[in-house]
């Protein structure tokens, strides 16, 4: 495994564009590291709101800004890193415990989210203290 396996990171995704427009795909274990599980997607976010907000355990996510832009946060808790994804050709892979917060979404704005993992309430941090906590335990 490449130490960068455990990182976040933009991913180009394959893109195809002629006079009828654009097109790009996903597929599992081949554009991301992972068997799509779960996929759902945030759309009529309000100004000024703030999405996410949580760390998840065991589950990979990766984040697509399917129309439209917003910023994406990362924490693993120690260091921050700042995404703006704003491309359908694009997307934020992160891996299991990152603390993300989404915001500044345009107007019109639709992300994409596929997950390694199904819902899963107990798969959640979704306080920053006890995401800390866990982190420097080493039981995160």
């Amino acid at each position: 495994m490449n130490a960068d396996d455990n990182l976040c990171k933009i991913i180009d995704l394959p893109k195809f564009s002629d006079e009828r427009g654009s097109l790009s795909f996903v597929e599992n274990l081949e554009h991301i590291p992972f068997e799509i599980k779960r996929v759902f997607y945030l759309y009529d976010v309000p100004g000024g709101a703030t999405r996410a907000g949580h760390a998840l355990k065991t589950c990979q996510q990766f984040l697509i800004a399917i129309s439209g832009s917003f910023e994406v946060s990362v924490d693993d808790g120690t260091n921050r890193c700042e995404y703006t994804l704003n491309r359908a050709y694009q997307g934020l892979l992160i891996p299991p415990v990152f603390w993300r917060e989404l915001r500044n979404f345009s107007s019109g704005s639709v992300c994409l989210v596929l997950a390694s993992e199904p819902f899963a309430e107990n798969d959640y941090f979704n306080d920053y203290e006890d995401f800390l906590s866990a982190v420097r335990e080493g039981s995160a």
